[in-house]
C-alpha cells in the first residue's frame, strides 16, 4: 500500500495493530503506532481501546494504562469500552486502588458500570479480603433496584467460591425481594452451600424452589447430587436422582455414574447395584466409566463372580475396555490365579496409550512367579526398572521366584538390590534373612538378624525355620531348635537373644572351617 503511494487511514492501521496484537506480535504493533506518528495519521478512541485491551491481555497492565492516559492526554474522551476494559484489567489484578479512582472518574463523567464490570470489581474486592467494601458496592447497584438475575447470581458465586457463604445468604435474601428471581440464584447458593459444607441447608434450599414459583433445572439437581455425593452422602442423593429422573432431566448416566461411585466408595455395593439397575431399567446407557467402577469395587472385594458378569455386560453393551478396566481385570484374574486372561488383559494395556502401571505389573509378576516362568516375569520385571518403577513388592517377588527355583546367586543379587531401595519393610527383610537361611549364608543370615533385632523388625515362623534348618545343617540337634522355637513364642525378646548366640556359635565355626 505505502509502496504504490496509498496512505493508510486510521482504520487501517486499527485493524493492523489488532490483528498483530492478536497474534502476540507486541513489537509490531509499536512499530505500527510509531508509523502513524511519522504519517501524521492521528489515532482514535478506538485506536487506544485497541492497545489497552492488547497490553491488558498480555499482562502489561502498565502499558495497558499508559495508553489510557496517553489518549486523555491527545483531548480524546475515554468511552465506556475504555473504562469496562481497565477495570475488568485492574480488578483481576486487585489493583483496588487504580479501579476506584476509574470508578470515581465514571461517576463523574456519569458513564453507567455494566453488570460484568460490577460484578468483576465484587469479585476484586473479595479476593481483596475486603468484605464490607464487597458487600457496600453490591448495595450501591441493589439499591438502584436495576440488577438482573445474572448480575445477583455472579454476585452469590463470588461470595460462594471464595467460602463466604453468610454473605453469599446476604445476597441471596436481597434477590429474593426482586421480581425477577430465577432458577441462577438457587443453583448458585446451593453450590455455596456446597462449597461451605452446609449440606442440610442445600437440600433445604432445593426443596423451597417450588414455593417460589421455580423450577429446578438439570444444573440444579446435578449441583446438588455432586454436593451430595463427594461428601459420601449417596443416600440422600439418590432420592434427588429420582425426581430429576422423573422430571426428565436425565440425558446421560453421569449422575448416575456419581452416585454409585460414592457407595462404592464406602463399600455399599449392593446399593451401588442397585443404582445400576435402575439406571439400566429406565433406559438409560451406562458408559465404560460407569463398568470401570463396578469392575473394580467388586474386584477389590473378591467378588468374582459379580465383577466378572460386569466384564460381561460391558461387552454385550459394546463398549472398548480402557486401561482403568484392563488394570482392574489384572488384578481380579491374579485374585483367582486365572494366568491365561490375566495375560490377555495386560497385552491390551501394553497396547494402550498409558501402558501397564506398576500394580498391574506386579500382579503379573505374582501369577508368573507361582508358575515358576522365569522368563515372563525377569521380562516384565526389567522393563520395571527400566522404567523406574520397580518397587520393593516387585524385588521381593523376583526374590521368591530365584529362591524357590534354587538359583540362590541371582536371588542374593536381588536382596543386595533390595536394600539400596531404602529402609525395609518386615515383608521384604523376612524374605531376604530367610533366602540366605536357605542358601546355607549364616554370616549374611546372623547379619540380617541382628539388623532385624535392632529394628524391632518381626521375624515370622517362616524366617524361623529356615533359621532352625540352618542350625541344623551345621550339627545343632533338633531338641535344640526345638526349645529355641519354644522359647521365642514364650518370650520373644530372650527367645530372639537365644537365637542369636545360637546362630553367632555357628558363624564362628563356619569362619574357622573357612579358615
Amino acid at each position: 500500500m505505502l509502496k504504490q503511494g496509498v496512505a493508510p487511514t486510521t482504520v487501517t492501521f486499527n485493524t493492523m495493530i489488532n490483528i498483530c496484537g492478536n497474534h502476540g506480535q507486541l513489537e509490531e504493533v509499536s512499530l505500527l503506532v510509531r508509523k502513524m506518528e511519522e504519517l501524521r495519521c492521528s489515532p482514535n478512541t478506538r485506536t487506544y481501546n485497541i492497545l489497552i485491551s492488547l497490553y491488558a491481555k498480555h499482562d502489561d497492565i502498565g502499558m495497558a494504562t499508559k495508553y489510557f492516559e496517553i489518549m486523555k492526554e491527545a483531548c480524546l474522551e475515554p468511552d465506556l469500552v475504555s473504562y469496562r476494559t481497565l477495570l475488568y484489567a485492574y480488578s483481576i489484578r486487585k489493583m483496588v486502588g487504580e479501579a476506584e479512582e476509574l470508578v470515581k472518574e465514571m461517576d463523574e463523567r456519569r458513564l453507567e458500570i455494566d453488570q460484568y464490570t460490577q460484578s468483576a470489581l465484587t469479585r476484586m474486592y473479595i479476593k481483596a479480603g475486603m468484605l464490607d467494601q464487597s458487600l457496600l458496592w453490591f448495595l450501591r447497584f441493589h439499591v438502584a433496584g436495576n440488577m438482573t438475575s445474572e448480575c445477583y447470581a455472579a454476585s452469590i458465586d463470588a461470595y460462594g467460591e471464595h467460602g463466604h457463604t453468610l454473605e453469599a445468604e446476604k445476597v441471596f435474601i436481597w434477590s429474593q425481594k426482586q421480581k425477577n428471581l430465577s432458577v441462577l440464584e438457587f443453583n448458585v447458593m446451593i453450590k455455596a452451600y456446597g462449597i461451605g459444607k452446609c449440606y442440610e441447608k442445600a437440600c433445604q434450599l432445593f426443596d423451597s424452589m417450588e414455593q417460589h414459583g421455580v423450577v429446578a433445572d438439570r444444573c440444579s439437581y446435578t449441583s446438588l447430587i455432586q454436593i451430595l455425593t463427594t461428601s459420601d452422602q449417596p443416600h440422600m442423593a439418590k432420592p434427588y436422582l429420582k425426581k430429576m429422573q422423573e422430571a426428565g432431566l436425565v440425558s446421560d448416566c453421569i449422575p448416575y455414574c456419581v452416585v454409585i461411585c460414592s457407595f462404592a466408595k464406602l463399600g455399599q455395593l449392593e446399593m451401588a447395584e442397585d443404582i445400576y439397575w435402575e439406571m439400566i431399567r429406565h433406559g438409560v446407557q451406562p458408559d465404560v466409566i460407569v463398568y470401570s467402577i463396578l469392575i473394580n469395587v467388586f474386584s477389590d472385594a473378591g467378588r468374582v463372580k459379580e465383577a466378572i458378569s460386569y466384564v460381561d455386560e460391558m461387552k454385550k453393551a459394546g463398549l472398548p475396555g480402557n486401561t482403568v478396566i484392563y488394570n482392574s481385570l489384572i488384578k481380579l484374574y491374579a485374585k483367582i490365579d486365572n494366568l491365561e486372561k490375566a495375560q490377555e488383559a495386560y497385552k491390551l494395556l501394553q497396547l494402550s496409550e498409558e501402558g501397564p502401571n506398576v500394580y498391574s505389573s506386579n500382579c503379573m509378576i505374582d501369577l508368573y512367579v507361582k508358575q515358576s516362568m522365569v522368563g515372563q516375569a525377569k521380562q516384565i520385571f526389567d522393563t520395571l526398572k527400566k522404567n523406574g518403577g520397580a518397587n520393593e513388592f516387585t524385588f521381593a517377588m523376583m526374590l521368591c521366584l530365584y529362591k524357590k527355583i534354587e538359583r540362590f546367586d541371582e536371588a542374593i543379587q536381588i536382596a543386595k538390590q533390595i536394600r539400596k531401595l531404602g529402609p525395609l519393610t518386615e515383608l521384604s527383610y523376612n524374605n531376604v534373612l530367610d533366602l540366605y537361611a536357605i542358601a546355607g549364608r549364616p554370616k549374611e543370615a546372623i547379619e540380617t538378624f541382628k539388623e532385624m533385632v535392632r529394628a524391632s523388625i518381626q521375624v515370622n515362623d517362616c524366617s524361623l525355620r529356615s533359621l532352625g534348618n540352618l542350625l541344623l545343617r551345621y550339627g545343632v540337634s533338633r531338641l535344640a531348635v526345638g526349645k529355641l522355637e519354644a522359647l521365642v513364642k514364650k518370650d520373644a525378646s530372650n527367645g530372639l537373644q537365644e537365637w542369636m548366640l545360637a546362630l553367632s556359635s555357628v558363624l564362628e565355626v563356619d569362619d574357622y572351617d573357612h579358615d
